[in-house]
């Protein structure tokens, strides 16, 4: 009887939970059994080991092979677990020397040939074991994304003999480091967008405090443009930040590119989407676009042309920043801390407010447009700004906006105060926080009443006016919110496209 045992990691969510792969060989007539609580893919595992393992010129044991994952409660999917299967099957034939088997965490998925495949969720596992205090085997092209993690040790293989060999003594394996820093991709400059210069105002408030926002104009107006800039005036990402969300996407199915590091994410679902795309799920659940975005914009074009059931999926991780994927056998909590750049037409055909006049219609389609965003979503949204209609002879010979580079250096000022005072952007602060930091003077208060009177303002909208405020005085290095500051907050509270 021979027994080996391996480490590897699962992925739970945004956890890489740790499971130990058990080989055990025992005499008997000739089997292969995986046990653990293992899905199709894990199962299928048996034809994949055999074929490699042959194929790199091994013995293949015809004896009663069974294979542990442990803990067996814990599900256990895709093919990363090929690897330590068949490392723990030449360690318990002693094919293999198995001293160094301990100090190790396995995962890659092997080829009939005995190469290895990149597999999901590398950096996620990566992360773990680190913190586990062991090194990690993974297939060569998810090295450069592992190495992400700081200090972590990873080595890379490109097959299943080249691992045999560092574990051997014979030849050791590549050892990773982290080979980038930053994102070489220039983001889409703001000098692009001619006018709109309310527009581009209200952009870098919502950038300076990570506040939510929602454009209203007709077609051609700058809208797209407008919110592809977005992440071009936002903060660098920090290194905490840049882990995260790179982590994120690494679950995603096409996984995370390293060239992306260190650069805010923008993502554009279509307005076909579903809910769960956008919030993440699936039997093992996944990460939906509000956690794909992660420090970074999920842009929402076209808002009213979503089903009214999808967009009311995003209040919850508006509000909390986090989404939690509830199924009957499991759970699973991701991060959801994304900034929403939404767009819309004024009325269906698009025109209302348009220079030329050619809006034909009533009142009563576009109250019924409107109504298609509930008033519960509109009143967790920060920012409302109307983007009027342009002629394009009054833009001709206008000289090019303000580059994206000028308003990012006024955007980092002001969100560095933000954490410096409160260690959070103005977005995220509690309505205690709100009462700490964002209190106008006594001009401010009184405009404020008055404007809660007319617009008939709830106690959300009254802490998001205050939020919205206080960035607008973090922006030039004002300690207190003042009455002109609350002034120009309350104008972004209300969508006019006239």
């Amino acid at each position: 009887m021979s027994l080996a045992v391996l480490h590897s990691r699962a992925i739970s969510g945004m956890d890489a939970p740790p499971v130990t792969v058990e080989a055990h060989l025992a005499n008997g007539l000739p089997s292969f059994t995986i046990v653990g609580l293992p899905e199709v893919e894990v199962k299928e595992a048996k034809d994949r080991v055999r074929a490699a393992l042959q194929t790199a010129r091994f013995d293949f044991p015809a004896r009663r092979i069974t294979v542990n994952l442990a803990p067996a409660d814990l599900p256990k999917e895709s093919g990363r677990f090929d690897l330590p299967i068949a490392l723990g099957i030449l360690a318990a034939t002693g094919q293999v020397p198995g001293e160094k088997l301990a100090e190790l965490e396995f995962a890659g998925e092997l080829a009939l040939t005995g190469e290895l495949r990149p597999i999901r969720g590398a950096l996620a596992m990566t992360y773990s074991a680190y913190h586990s205090g062991r090194a990690f085997v993974l297939p060569e092209l998810n090295a450069p994304e592992a190495a992400l993690v700081s200090n972590a040790t990873v080595y890379s293989a490109r097959t299943l003999l080249q691992v045999c060999a560092h574990l051997s003594g014979v030849e050791p394996l590549r050892r990773w480091s982290r080979t980038t820093d930053s994102s070489d991709t220039a983001y889409p400059d703001m000098a692009d967008v001619k006018g709109q210069v309310q527009a581009k105002r209200a952009m870098e408030v919502a950038a300076a405090g990570a506040h939510s926002l929602i454009m209203s104009g007709p077609p051609g107006t700058g809208k797209t443009m407008l919110a592809e800039r977005v992440v071009g005036i936002l903060p660098p990402m920090t290194d905490a930040e840049a882990l995260e969300s790179a982590a994120i996407q690494s679950l995603g199915s096409s996984g995370f590119e390293v060239g992306k590091w260190r650069r805010r994410p923008f993502r554009a679902p279509h307005h076909t989407a579903s809910g769960v795309a956008l919030v993440g799920g699936g039997s093992l659940p996944r990460p939906g676009e509000v956690s794909m975005a992660m420090h970074g914009v999920l842009f929402m074009d076209e808002l009213p042309e979503f089903s009214r059931d999808v967009l009311e999926v995003l209040r919850e991780p508006l509000e909390s920043g986090r989404i939690t994927i509830s199924r009957a056998a499991r759970q699973a909590d991701f991060p959801a801390r994304f900034q929403l750049v939404a767009a819309m037409n004024p009325c269906p055909c698009g025109f209302l407010g348009h220079y030329s006049g050619r809006c034909r219609c009533t009142p009563e389609q576009i109250a019924r447009y409107s109504r298609r965003i509930s008033g519960p979503l509109l009143d967790r949204i920060d920012i409302h700004i109307g983007v009027p209609a342009v002629a394009p002879e009054e833009l001709a010979g206008r000289p090019d906006g303000e580059p994206s580079s000028a308003i990012r250096a006024r955007v980092s000022a002001a969100r560095e105060r933000q954490l410096v005072r409160q260690g959070k952007p103005n977005a995220q602060l509690t309505s205690r926080e709100v009462g700490q930091h964002a209190l106008p003077d006594a001009a401010g208060e009184l405009l404020l009443k008055q404007a809660i009177s007319r617009l008939g303002l709830s106690a959300r909208g009254y802490h998001r006016i205050l939020k919205v405020a206080r960035s607008i005085a973090d922006l030039v290095g004002e300690v207190h919110v003042l009455s002109r500051h609350v002034a120009e907050a309350i104008q972004y509270r209300r969508i006019d496209s006239t």
